[in-house]
């Protein structure tokens, strides 16, 4: 039952509510996590969502281009072949008349260039075919009824275009800079093999900057009406778990103070602060309950005990009564023990500042005394809140298992960080790799026997590491080994904050 009561506090409330707020990514708290999620969707959307409105853009002004080349190829043939169009040739017709007007608004509203007429193939050496241009352009004029040998379509700088330059009015433009490098699409079909070339040219568009301009303005809308609704919605839920995490953490640290919280939040919220506080009330009238227990039974064992010890002075036997002595102090050692790790989950003394390394300095004076060697090796000066009557207590359980297993002790007192360290080091053999951690559960020895004068009841690290958790620090073990790999003895090191835990 008193390993079970202990439970909670060797678990610290701090690991559960970590969980709740996972720390593998920045940022860390769930508001944050949830917004910077909300951001990287949106952006993440927003952006296939430009891809695929740009190549629809260029989709629609490829389309127009070809339509308006088809509308001036198929304008340029005879009139007996606008009359001998279907009505869906009209129709297509005047799609594309429509498409030539969308084009020459992309394009340029004032630029009109006739076709020409050559017998020499436009394509030049080095100019690649625009293969897809011309498969769209070939049917179009196909369903036109315009014969068609061969389709050539490339794309070239004005300036390098001979027709362009030979013209007074275009070559102005080339020359105020306005076409310095604009680019023209060259369309040329050849109605028969060995025939003329009908070639036409129209100024390639520019691509529309707007597009890009209207998706993040959308963006910019989307994010902001989103981000205040969901911050609004996840404060209703973040606020009341913050409190709540304050009182699992604070419970955690001091059981005995039960303070039922306010349920609010949504309906999920609402239930989890109900669960918690019907927990709360009953750890606390377990707790409560535990303590009446313990106090009786070290009530009701200490007066036989001292009874006992009273009435074996009466036994002639000088051996036996030394033994018979020596087993009452056992229990009564043991005794003091559990009571102490029972009480240490509920300390009733506040904390106060307290320099550590005077403390320390005390209590290697306190074995010195008794002839032990101890020796403070470095000892930094701090001053922090500690219980002292229970530091002391952690403090000569570790120093005394050093002088048990390791004949000696090394104390450093440094500062690492926001703690305090206190690291004793020993001579002894060790602790298997495997056992360390064992070995501060509650009466785990690395020596069978019960005996006192061998290792007690094996409550010494288990009570120093209640007493490290008491204050937010932490107790650990671990083997020290020399140049060769061998162990050369054991470091306990007490690590605890130098700040008030809140």
């Amino acid at each position: 039952m008193l390993r079970g009561a202990c439970q909670p506090h060797r678990a610290g409330g701090r690991r559960v509510i970590r969980s709740l707020f996972p720390r593998g990514l920045p940022p860390r708290s769930l508001l944050g996590q949830v917004m910077l999620a909300l951001a990287i969707g949106l952006i993440a959307a927003q952006a296939i969502s430009a891809v695929l409105l740009y190549r629809a853009a260029e989709q629609r002004r490829e389309t127009a281009l070809v339509n308006a080349i088809a509308l001036q190829l198929v304008m340029s043939e005879h009139h007996e072949t606008m009359e001998m169009l279907d009505p869906r040739g009209h129709a297509r017709l005047r799609e594309a008349r429509r498409s030539d007007s969308i084009a020459r608004a992309q394009i340029d509203p004032q630029v009109r260039m006739r076709i020409e007429e050559t017998a020499r193939n436009p394509l030049r050496q080095g100019e690649e075919r625009m293969a897809h241009f011309e498969h769209d352009l070939q049917e179009v004029l196909e369903s036109q009824g315009v014969p068609t040998h061969e389709i050539m379509v490339t794309e070239r700088l004005a300036s390098a275009d001979a027709y362009i330059t030979s013209r007074p009015r275009l070559q102005a433009r080339i020359d105020d800079g306005r076409w310095r490098e604009r680019k023209v699409i060259v369309a040329a079909i050849q109605g028969e093999a060995g025939g003329s070339w009908q070639v036409v040219r129209v100024p390639h568009p520019r691509a529309p900057a707007r597009i890009f301009t209207t998706i993040a303005l959308q963006t910019l809308v989307t994010f902001t009406v989103l981000f205040l609704l969901l911050f609004l919605l996840l404060r209703r839920i973040t606020r009341p778990l913050a409190q709540l995490t304050r009182r699992v953490d604070h419970f955690a640290r001091q059981p005995g103070e039960v303070i039922a919280m306010e349920p609010s939040g949504p309906q999920d919220i609402h239930l989890l602060i109900e669960a918690h506080n019907a927990m709360a009330a009953r750890i606390g009238a377990m707790l409560n309950e535990k303590d009446v227990m313990l106090g009786a039974i070290g009530h009701d064992l200490k007066t036989p005990l001292a009874a006992l010890r009273v009435r074996i002075e009466s036994v002639e036997d000088a051996d036996q009564r030394a033994r018979m002595a020596q087993g009452i102090e056992d229990i009564t050692a043991t005794l003091d023990d559990i009571l102490s790790l029972a009480r240490v989950g509920r300390p009733s003394d506040p904390l106060e500042p307290t320099e550590l390394s005077a403390l320390v300095a005390g209590v290697v004076e306190e074995f010195e005394d008794m002839g032990e060697d101890v020796v403070v090796r470095s000892s930094h000066r701090t001053a922090l809140p500690l219980r002292a009557t229970w530091v002391r207590r952690a403090l000569r359980n570790l120093i005394g298992n050093a002088l048990r297993y390791g004949e000696r002790a090394r104390v450093d007192v440094v500062q690492e960080g926001g703690f305090a360290v206190v690291r004793i080091e020993d001579d002894g053999q060790g602790i298997p790799d495997a056992l360390i951690e064992s070995m501060m559960e509650p009466f785990q020895r690395g020596e069978a026997s019960r005996n006192r004068a061998t290792g007690g009841a094996g409550l010494g690290l288990t009570l120093a590491r209640a007493i490290a958790q008491q204050h937010g620090g932490r107790l650990e073990l671990a083997n020290r080994r020399d140049a060769a790999g061998a162990v050369a003895g054991l470091t306990a090191t007490l690590a605890l904050p130098t700040s008030p835990i809140s």
